[in-house]
């Protein structure tokens, strides 16, 4: 068995695509638009791992609530720099809902709100603000 992809519905395409690209660093790998179904799928994956993708469903015409995606769970990434991935986010206007106050572990949510956890590269950064003194924000 191979994995393969986690799919997510969007509801904005270009926010998602912002968020997973400019934000997380995932690349796009293919993209298919359905124009029988209406829709669009976009795969994407990180630099590192690029056989594990996930796959943004775009449906053109839907205006259905996806609800608040909590049942789905999260996306998981290790990055090289936490601090830098979350104060870049930050600067996109991205909320960091659990902030990494180990320099370990931080959670925020892409714009159809699934919750994304990022993961510090080997051991643990050293405590820093302003993140260790950061409150949780919000649900993750």
């Amino acid at each position: 068995m191979k994995y393969l992809h986690s799919m997510v519905r969007v509801r904005d395409l270009d926010a998602s695509l912002r968020f997973y690209g400019e934000g997380l660093g995932l690349h796009e790998v293919r993209r298919s638009d359905h124009q029988a179904g209406r829709f669009t799928l976009i795969y994407l994956a990180a630099p590192e791992s690029p056989d594990a993708e996930v796959e943004l469903t775009w449906n053109w015409d839907a205006d259905e609530d996806y609800g608040s995606a909590r049942n789905f769970g999260h996306l998981a990434f290790r990055v090289d720099d936490i601090y830098a991935v979350c104060e870049h986010l930050q600067s996109m206007g991205i909320t960091i809902n659990r902030p990494p106050r180990d320099g370990h572990m931080a959670f925020v949510r892409s714009p159809d709100l699934i919750s994304i956890e990022l993961l510090q590269k080997g051991e643990a950064l050293p405590p820093s603000e302003p993140w260790s003194s950061m409150p949780n924000t919000g649900v993750w």
